[in-house]
């Protein structure tokens, strides 16, 4: 009787302490000097945690990803278990408040920061605009097009993912200066996902790990998706959480790079991104901007298509739903929404040299 009392206070011990970390995160994310302290650390704990586990070749985050869903399995089936149901639940909320800490201060207070929109002026965006930016990104993606290199079937492939990698890290020093005082990431932990096909299946193309600073992306995606997926990843290393923001990081790094992949990737993406805003709006006009991709163009597009076809399934669908709610739970619009991208680059294209 003394020991399953002695579980039951220790039990409350750990539950309250959970419900007292969302509390301190909650109230915290309510107060600048906080959330200032949370972003410098950020800085601090990616460099060194990018140091150790850079020089690994494989996704030492995705290893750990591994080892906590075994962990989490065996202390599942010990809460079932009658006889190790109080010992497990335990250790159950004393993990649970270690992970939940962890994730606040290397990752999750970052989606609190000011928003990038606040620094952009704020004007009416028309539809007129944004259909006159559609067809100067379209010009953009054709001529771009034309500088890449093709498989057997005419589709774009990408030649060296290394050199693609090393020009985002070089751009993020020539970042526009109202961004500051954001840090870049000069240190290449970019790895393949060691999840791949359930990520091919899942319509996740990257993600980045706030454990180990590793930005994971998928190499079986179609090599249009691919080089603007690893600047999006290494937004997030720079500390941008927001996903719509770290798109519109993506597209300062990628629009003038001198690597053609990456820029045709950026005018690519955006292109699509303006499609997608005015699906509704102006279907007519999507339709006329589609039928006026060049021919390698719609290659792509078409094996973009396929691929997205060959793994359509309930995987998509669940990692959809829960995706959209993460994200609607950080304080951002959901995985289906490119209105606030839209929204950051229109403001920003239209005089992107003397943006505050």
């Amino acid at each position: 009787m003394d020991t399953k009392r002695k579980y039951i206070t220790k039990k409350r011990f750990w539950a309250g302490t959970l419900l007292a970390q969302f509390l301190l995160f909650f109230i915290a994310s309510k107060i600048g000097p906080a959330l200032e302290f949370f972003a410098q650390f950020f800085d601090f704990q990616k460099g060194i945690h990018q140091k150790i586990f850079a020089v690994v070749s494989y996704s030492v985050g995705d290893a750990v990803y591994i080892l906590l869903g075994i962990a989490l399995i065996i202390l599942l089936i010990g809460i079932v278990n009658k006889n190790t149901r109080n010992s497990s639940l335990l250790k159950l909320l004393v993990l649970l408040n270690i992970l939940y800490f962890a994730y606040q201060i290397f990752w999750g207070m970052l989606y609190f920061q000011e928003p990038i929109i606040d620094k952009l002026p704020e004007n009416e965006i028309t539809l007129e605009e944004t259909e006159v930016l559609t067809i100067k990104y379209l010009d953009l993606s054709r001529k771009a097009r034309l500088s890449v290199e093709e498989d057997n079937k005419g589709v774009f492939k990408l030649n060296n993912i290394t050199h693609v990698q090393t020009e985002i890290l070089s751009r993020q020093e020539r970042l526009p200066a109202f961004l500051e005082p954001t840090k870049p990431s000069n240190i290449n932990s970019f790895k393949p996902s060691l999840f791949r096909g359930v990520m091919s299946y899942s319509g996740i193309l990257g993600y980045y790990n706030p454990f180990t600073a590793e930005a994971q992306y998928n190499p079986e995606l179609p090599a249009t998706y691919l080089p603007f997926t690893l600047a999006h990843e290494s937004a997030h290393q720079m500390g941008y959480a927001r996903e719509q923001e770290a798109n519109f990081i993506a597209f300062l790094l990628g629009k003038e790079s001198t690597n053609p992949e990456l820029r045709y990737s950026t005018y690519y993406f955006v292109l699509k991104s303006l499609l997608n805003s005015l699906a509704e709006k102006n279907p007519h006009f999507v339709r006329q901007v589609i039928s006026n991709y060049s021919p390698g163009m719609k290659r792509d597009r078409a094996a973009e298509k396929k691929f997205v076809q060959d793994h359509a399934g309930i995987i998509e669908n669940f990692f959809g739903i829960t995706n959209d709610l993460f994200l609607k739970s950080n304080r951002q619009d959901g995985s289906i929404t490119y209105s606030y991208f839209v929204d950051l680059m229109v403001r920003f294209e239209r005089n992107p040299r003397s943006t505050p």
